[in-house]
């Protein structure tokens, strides 16, 4: 065994922990010529297909001719309202969805359509659901150019009110934006569970393969080179060296550091596998590939069971690391 490599005794955690976690981002989307104009006629509270080779109208419009693969160009109105082909009542509505009471989702063929698309229909209960059954557009109050202006379907004769006016006419985006989301109950391994609780206390804890020795932080379950557990529990050093890296010129949004900024994998003293996080401290010009770097740590009564507990990694000063000492960990 290196000497440099401390071994630790294998502690083991009842509970692994466990926490919510939501991943939450716009997407955005160039729509193009035909999805483009489909989406301006939403804004302006019409419908349009696109006639297929067949003579099927198809809504939503696709680019392509299913049968012949062309380019698809003529346009076709259709109405705003249509039939129920199936549904599926939904009795406990997620976030985001367009209702926030039951609601059903259906496929609805349009008069002057031939295929179906879904959408939510807006009824009080299934018993007042049915294929077959005609159903409107209810159009959002403010559109967008999205498929949201269509806020949901009601039964042809329900009340829900005047529709909205008509926008005026605008100019075509080609642009969608839509919110993505995605909320669930995250359970770590007790691997994870101690790297993670090790973080909270200042330490980087990886495990060791007892076949060929090699150290994983974060640590796996099994070694991915010979598939044996890894039983053996390592405490690292703070230290290490820049494999390889990226600058990071282009604003995003939600971005926390003003670019240009370096990203990069660091390969920690003891370990075999590198893992990625923000190199600070000197110009991004300066970063480069074995660069002896140390971590950054916050503040104790900041941490938490996080890798954001090191705030970044910084130069040393020491001299480089030659290549071939980590040119397999590339």
């Amino acid at each position: 065994m290196p000497p440099d490599r401390e071994r630790v005794s294998l502690r083991f955690v009842s509970t692994p922990l466990s926490a919510p976690l939501d991943l939450a981002f716009d997407y955005t989307r160039s729509l193009g010529p035909v999805l483009g104009r489909f989406a301006a006629g939403l804004r302006e509270r019409r419908i349009e297909g696109v006639r297929g080779s067949d003579g099927r109208v198809h809504v939503p419009p696709v680019e392509y001719d299913p049968v012949t693969a062309a380019a698809l160009t003529e346009f076709v109105p259709v109405s705003d309202e249509g039939t129920v082909l199936s549904w599926s009542w939904i009795p406990e509505p997620l976030e985001g969805q367009p209702l926030a009471t039951p609601f059903a989702w259906a496929l609805v063929r349009l008069d002057g359509a031939d295929t179906a698309m879904l959408h939510a229909v807006h009824v009080d209960s299934p018993a007042e659901m049915r294929t077959g059954m005609r159903v409107r557009v209810r159009w959002a109050d403010e559109p967008a150019g999205h498929i949201r202006d269509i806020a949901y379907f009601l039964p042809v004769g329900a009340d829900d009110g005047p529709s909205p006016a008509p926008p005026p006419k605008s100019e075509q985006s080609g642009v969608m934006v839509t919110p993505i989301q995605l909320h669930y109950q995250h359970s770590a391994s007790p691997e994870e569970s101690r790297y993670l609780r090790g973080l909270a206390e200042g330490k980087l804890i990886g495990q060791r393969c007892p076949k060929c020795e090699k150290v994983y932080i974060p640590p796996r379950g099994a070694c991915p080179t010979d598939g044996v557990p890894t039983v053996d529990e390592v405490e690292l050093p703070d230290t290490g060296i820049v494999t390889t890296f990226c600058i990071v010129n282009v604003p995003f949004l939600g971005q926390r550091i003003k670019p240009p900024y370096v990203a990069a994998y660091i390969l920690l003293d003891g370990a075999d596998i590198a893992f990625l996080h923000l190199v600070l401290g000197c110009g991004a010009a300066d970063v480069r590939m074995g660069m002896r770097v140390k971590a950054n740590w916050k503040p104790r009564d900041e941490c938490w069971t996080s890798l954001e507990n090191i705030s970044h990694f910084e130069p040393t000063g020491e001299p480089d690391a030659p290549y071939e000492s980590f040119a397999h960990h590339l």
